[in-house]
């Protein structure tokens, strides 16, 4: 098993594990798999290989087989560009709690870490998905928020809960140390 940012000739792969976690997990995510099933290619090029470097996809192979991914987008607004966002996650059921999930998101750390502006990671997960938001938890982020209602799924609406990280690394102290 091996976890490495995906490139375009992975986008066929990444498409497949993508359509795959819309069906499977569809309460995890915002869209559903008939939306993203009629995006052109470009759509998944663009996600694995952003010639912008707004976006950038991180995949978990088994020999040559996808198994799990996540993926990064950068605001390219002014008052953003320090935040980052993590998103579609999925870790296909069959291989779980072998330690990919933790592997894609140290992947996606290291990544935004390495971006000199990048001083936040954030995400949503659904609510009741206790084993994600546990994951989540475990390496840094915090809960900040509830959003109520935020997705109808078959079985209702559910909440999605905003989690936070910080990347601490060259911040300068607010206060003096003079006055300590």
């Amino acid at each position: 098993m091996h976890v490495t940012l995906l490139k375009a000739a992975d986008a066929v792969m990444y498409r497949r594990l993508m359509l795959q976690a819309y069906e499977l997990a569809a309460d995890a995510f915002t869209s559903t798999a008939e939306e993203r099933a009629a995006e052109p290619d470009a759509f998944w090029i663009k996600r694995v290989a952003d010639p912008t470097g707004l976006e950038a996809a991180f995949g978990a192979f088994d020999d040559h087989d996808l198994v799990g991914t996540v993926a990064l987008q950068f605001s390219e607004k002014p008052k953003t560009e320090h935040k980052a966002k993590i998103i579609g996650m999925f870790v296909d059921s069959e291989v779980r709690g072998l330690g990919i999930g933790r592997a894609l998101l140290e992947a996606a750390i290291t990544y935004a870490e390495a971006k000199e502006s990048i001083r936040q990671l954030t995400l949503t997960v659904t609510e009741g998905n206790e084993p994600a938001i546990s994951l989540y938890q475990s390496m840094g982020f915090q809960v900040f928020g509830l959003e109520p209602m935020a997705i109808l799924t078959p079985d209702g609406y559910k909440a999605k809960v905003h989690m936070w990280r910080s990347l601490q690394r060259n911040i300068r102290p607010i206060l003096n140390e003079s006055f300590g």
